[in-house]
């Protein structure tokens, strides 16, 4: 008798293949100097950011702290997927690890899930600064500031722990193709040997949790913002609060409306293709427009990045 031999009769999968584009060569070739260059321009445009809001004494403070945290965030919520999306575009194999794939999968929700929660905080200190100015300093102090940052990135790092542990336990004997360019939960249950209904029901209910819960917030707090703007008597006020909450309702638009297709919706039997589009939509398109859209239009950042290449130039 052959004592060596596992408890189980499922073959255990060691690596998964991420298919992404199945298409000609000529076109792999295509997306992936565009992706390439999406991620360049990305990590470039973020990176600059944070570098100019630490530089900068003067935008030490809480909403340019915010954001630079928020930059900070999309440059490693950009790395957790598109280095492994180039790599399979010029790879026969595009194989990626058992563990590879779920360390992959929960680092890709975590820091979507403290994304979720660092636009929430950011819409609610806009919410102090234009409904309660008067009070604005001493509510958002440095230190209250410093507690929401860290309260983002600890709950969004332990929200999604315990269903990706659970499903990286669930026996998967193949087979092992994954029709998607990341590991998703979606074709993870696909492939598991038995069917797992109350983890499934578990992960996409915490996806809607976190999804709808802060949505509906931010959405509550510009609401407010923009009835007390209308109220304003100066227009050149008006013209600065809606110019901003302008530019933070089109970042909350481009990722919630993406996210809320693919995670919050996941009865309606989504296509592989429109799966790996939304999928793109949020995890590149968002991270490069950000920048443009909620920083660099700022007065502030654009002088002291000025500065910062300045202190470069004369080096």
């Amino acid at each position: 008798m052959n004592t060596s031999e596992p408890e189980s009769s499922f073959p255990f999968v060691r690596e998964f293949i991420l298919l992404g584009f199945s298409c000609e060569w000529k076109i792999q070739i295509l997306l992936f100097s565009l992706f390439l260059t999406t991620y360049a321009l990305t990590i470039t445009g973020n990176g600059s950011i944070v570098c100019a809001l630490w530089c900068d004494q003067r935008l030490h403070i809480p909403m340019y702290i915010f954001l630079g945290n928020f930059s900070f965030l999309e440059i490693w919520y950009v790395s957790s997927t598109v280095p492994k999306m180039l790599v399979n575009l010029l790879s026969d194999k595009k194989t990626i690890s058992f563990v590879g794939c779920f360390f992959q999968f929960y680092f890709f929700f975590s820091l979507g899930t403290t994304e979720c929660l660092l636009l929430a905080t950011m819409a609610f200190d806009r919410y102090l600064a234009i409904c309660h100015p008067l009070h604005y300093p001493n509510i958002m102090t440095g230190h209250l500031c410093t507690k929401l940052v860290i309260i983002c990135w600890v709950c969004g790092f332990l929200s999604f722990l315990i269903p990706i542990i659970l499903i990286s336990q669930m026996p998967f004997c193949g087979p092992n193709i994954i029709d998607h360019v990341v590991c998703d939960p979606g074709p993870l249950f696909a492939l598991a040997c038995v069917s797992a209904p109350k983890t499934q029901l578990l992960c996409y209910t915490l996806s809607s949790l976190v999804i709808f819960g802060n949505f509906l917030f931010v959405l509550g707090s510009y609401t407010l913002v923009l009835l007390a703007v209308l109220r304003m008597p100066s227009a050149t006020g008006r013209r600065k609060a809606f110019s901003t909450c302008g530019s933070h309702l089109a970042v909350v638009s481009l990722f919630y409306g993406s996210l809320m297709v693919m995670y919050v919706s996941p009865g309606l039997g989504h296509s592989p293709g429109m799966q790996k589009v939304a999928t793109l939509f949020y995890a590149m398109v968002t991270p490069l427009f950000n920048p443009l859209i909620y920083s660099l239009r700022n007065k502030e950042i654009k002088a002291a990045l000025r500065k910062v290449l300045g202190s470069f130039n004369t080096i």
